[in-house]
């Protein structure tokens, strides 16, 4: 079975933040809790992992590193965007980004109280 990997999950939220059924029927989940910030062990840890979910901009995903995970398809970051990910290697190596939406009013609701 293929392996989605959520990286950096430290409150251990992501499992219980959307239903993810219909992914583990398909997949094996595996969460990481810890932050991983040697390449070489993030390689490591994710050889195998079809797909991998980044929490925001904890993590980058350099050339190297995706060019390092050859089953790698999708990657996916909480939030529109995440300038830790190298797109362009991205798409050279056929491993497509895609992110999540968020609360348009996050910002003011925060700025004004």
């Amino acid at each position: 079975m293929a392996t989605v990997t959520i990286l950096d999950d430290y409150q251990r939220v992501s499992l219980s933040s959307a239903d993810w059924s219909p992914v583990a029927d398909r997949y094996t989940v595996e969460v990481i809790g810890e932050h991983i910030a040697d390449e070489p062990e993030l390689v490591q840890r994710l050889q195998g992992s079809e797909v991998v979910v980044a929490m925001r901009e904890r993590t980058p995903f350099s050339a190297e590193v995706i060019k390092s995970l050859p089953a790698l398809r999708l990657l996916v970051t909480t939030g529109l965007r995440n300038a830790a990910i190298d797109l362009r290697a991205a798409r050279e190596h056929g491993v497509i980004v895609c992110g999540t939406t968020g609360s348009g009013n996050a910002v003011p609701e925060l700025t004004m109280g």
